[in-house]
């Protein structure tokens, strides 16, 4: 079965302020974000992957790219690795939104959560397993593959995978620029690691 590198990208000023960027344009990364990703470029320059994917926002393929020049390979961007869309909660702080009665039901029933202007979690859910199922279709079994994508998505993924219900997808961690490697195939998933620190051995995966 293929394995995926589910690394979400670095940080960006957005994540600093304690600000929800969503999918507003124009959110690169910060000056930490780029050491970040130096750090992964160095780490994973002579692992044997075979295709770089990315979520489209600039923050994702800001990180996917210097991977990808490690590499010699192109990053493909995916509108299926997109971060939640969370409408109009885009751009507010985490400080005004604790005070919303939206946002208990975010943390503690999350499968109830429909954002205003966008999608429920639910529906991202779908969309980033079905991004990752199509993706198994397009490589071998034994094909390593990175996808670029966001906190949220791939917590989804990750629950959906392991047979996690969605309500308790919150419990799950995923930090900037972390790698969570998982195993996706016709028999059946493994999660081999969550929220990776760059301290383990790719170069034998």
């Amino acid at each position: 079965m293929p394995t995926f590198l589910l690394i979400r990208h670095g940080e960006n000023d957005y994540f600093k302020q304690g600000r929800l960027a969503g999918r507003l344009p124009g959110i690169a990364l910060n000056q930490q974000g780029r050491q970040q990703v130096q750090v992964l470029r160095e780490k994973l320059a002579s692992a044997p992957i075979r295709a770089i994917y990315s979520s489209p926002l600039e923050r994702a393929m800001e990180t996917a790219g210097p991977i990808a020049s490690s590499c010699s390979l192109e990053v493909t961007p995916r509108s299926g690795l997109l971060e939640v869309d969370i409408g109009e909660w885009q751009g507010q702080t985490l400080k005004r939104l604790r005070r919303l009665k939206d946002w208990k039901i975010v943390q503690t029933a999350p499968s109830r959560m429909q954002f205003p202007a966008g999608e429920t979690f639910f529906e991202a859910q779908t969309r980033i397993c079905h991004e990752l199922e199509a993706l198994t279709k397009l490589h071998d079994e034994k094909d390593l593959l990175v996808c670029v994508s966001h906190s949220d998505p791939i917590k989804l993924a990750v629950a959906y995978f392991i047979g996690l219900p969605l309500d308790l997808f919150q419990r799950l961690h995923v930090a900037p620029a972390s790698i969570t490697i998982l195993q996706i195939g016709s028999q059946g998933s493994n999660l081999l690691a969550l929220n990776q620190d760059l301290s383990f051995n790719l170069t034998k995966t």
